[in-house]
């Protein structure tokens, strides 16, 4: 199974680096996995809502480019669907069993996803009702997946 986070932004602090480095570690003995990150698109200052439309769809259009047709996309989105960590594993172990090999999760800019992504997205997934900044959302998103991985094999890191 191929695993890959697209996300707007880099990681700019040495410790959100090392935590999502961690988990890719982690990772590697259940599937491949991989972080693209793509660029983030200057917002002026009191920008109006026709340029903050713009970037998200310029961020948008960015990711779309990166999507295979047959990838199984995920959006994270604070509208999307809340899931436990056993309903997230097995929503991860039933698309393995279903054939579905790679495995794309969204992370959005500081504005979050254009409807053109939300649209292509198979499902959308909350973690929260709260906002979490896109930097500390990549690191939960890394554990979630190891988390689901380690439910799945009845491995004790879950408890």
């Amino acid at each position: 199974m191929n695993i890959t986070i697209v996300c707007i932004g880099k990681l700019k602090e040495r410790f959100w680096t090392e935590a999502v480095e961690e988990y890719a570690k982690r990772l590697s003995r259940f599937c491949s996995f991989s972080v693209e990150e793509l660029k983030e698109e200057r917002l002026p200052d009191r920008a109006s809502g026709a340029q903050e439309v713009n970037v998200k769809e310029s961020e948008g259009k960015a990711i779309l480019k990166r999507l295979k047709p047959d990838a199984y996309v995920i959006a994270l989105d604070v509208l999307g669907k809340a899931v436990s960590s056993e309903a997230f594993s097995a929503k991860i172990e039933q698309l393995g069993l279903d054939g579905k090999s790679d495995i794309v999760f969204i992370i959005g800019g500081s504005l979050g996803l254009s409807p053109a992504v939300l649209a292509r997205a198979d499902e959308r997934v909350s973690f929260s009702a709260m906002t979490f900044p896109h930097q500390l959302m990549r690191v939960i998103l890394a554990e979630q997946i190891y988390r689901a991985f380690k439910i799945m094999k009845g491995e004790t890191y879950h408890k």
